[in-house]
């Protein structure tokens, strides 16, 4: 029997004691998420060694959360790196840019259209990015901070063919070695994540890439985030999606250690909410829900929202609890 894991409750205040005497952190580092609401809840952010899970339907924001939560994490002064099997990093560096011009603008900063018009034009070879975004608002601005936070900021365009649990250990192993820190890891998405193997179901796949994410998080002492996919059933208008929806969702459940689901608040706020007020409908679309559906370590059920930015590809990053009630089926109204 192997014993190189084993270790007694006396060595391990020892060591705690030494880890407490040098100066640094003796239990769980703390990676806010830059969401506020989403950070208060969660007791500062997430914590090295979990496993967060991101569901929701299509279309909803998922990527746009995950990838503004990966900024936010890096202009704070961590590393991250963002495993994109969905997008190519052109795509993601439009948003990006978007993303931080808002930061630097307001809501005046340039929308993501006009940042991906401006990647498309064909002449003016020998203009940069930043003169191309010239007199946008906070186009500029964007790229110069964009460069500064590049060093910290990782994008691995993955293969769902090639790029299995190994190859994002290997990865992230790498960054950690270069820049002296573990990073934060994003995966969009988890589904995607090579196996290396055709004969067992999807199921038993989804449950070995979870559990591998989850001994990576444990392993490099790092939060890993992935956003899930979920069964076609659950993706029709207006249902509220559960954990019980997730392609394999028992795994999913199981090691979790946080999971986040969002929903349009529109097709879950109750009816009395609209019936007396039809201008509460347009305002409702406006929102999404997030809500704490499982928290190993702290509060869970706990339903947030947050008001969609997507012409700027993000979120407002306040965020407030829900205040209404909401149902599991989308209501409609005249």
């Amino acid at each position: 029997m192997s014993t190189e894991r084993l270790q007694s409750l006396t060595d391990l205040i020892d060591t705690t004691d030494a880890t407490i005497r040098a100066g640094s952190v003796a239990g769980a580092r703390v990676w806010p998420t830059g969401f506020h609401a989403l950070d208060k809840a969660l007791s500062g952010g997430l914590r090295s060694g979990e496993l967060v899970l991101l569901g929701g339907p299509q279309g909803l924001g998922k990527t746009t959360f995950a990838l503004q939560l990966m900024r936010n994490v890096v202009a704070a002064g961590r590393t991250a790196v963002y495993f994109s099997f969905e997008h190519d990093t052109h795509t993601l560096l439009e948003r990006l840019i978007s993303l931080e011009a808002a930061e630097h603008a307001g809501l005046n900063g340039v929308p993501l259209h006009q940042v991906r018009e401006r990647f498309e034009v064909r002449h003016g070879q020998s203009e940069s990015l930043a003169d191309r975004l010239a007199g946008s608002p906070g186009g500029p601005e964007a790229v110069a901070a964009l460069r500064d936070l590049g060093g910290r900021l990782h994008v691995h365009r993955s293969s769902g063919v090639h790029t299995g649990l190994a190859q994002i250990r290997r990865v992230v192993e790498a960054i950690r070695d270069t820049t002296g820190e573990a990073p934060l890891v994003l995966v969009d998405y988890l589904q995607k994540v090579a196996v290396g193997t055709d004969h067992v179901g999807e199921d038993e796949q989804v449950a070995q890439v979870a559990e591998g994410l989850k001994e990576l998080a444990l392993e490099l002492a790092v939060p890993v985030a992935a956003i899930v996919a979920a069964e076609k059933f659950a993706l029709k208008p207006g249902m509220r999606m559960r954990a019980r929806h997730l392609r394999g969702s028992s795994a999913l459940a199981y090691e979790a250690d946080i999971l986040l689901l969002m929903a349009d608040k529109f097709d879950v706020v109750a009816r009395h909410h609209l019936v007396y007020d039809l201008g509460n409908a347009d305002r409702f679309r406006r929102w999404v829900v997030v809500t704490i559906e499982k928290n190993r370590n702290g509060v869970d059920k706990v339903e947030l929202e947050f008001h969609k930015r997507f012409e700027q590809s993000r979120f407002d990053p306040e965020g407030r609890e829900v205040t209404e009630q909401l149902v599991e089926e989308r209501v409609f109204v005249d």
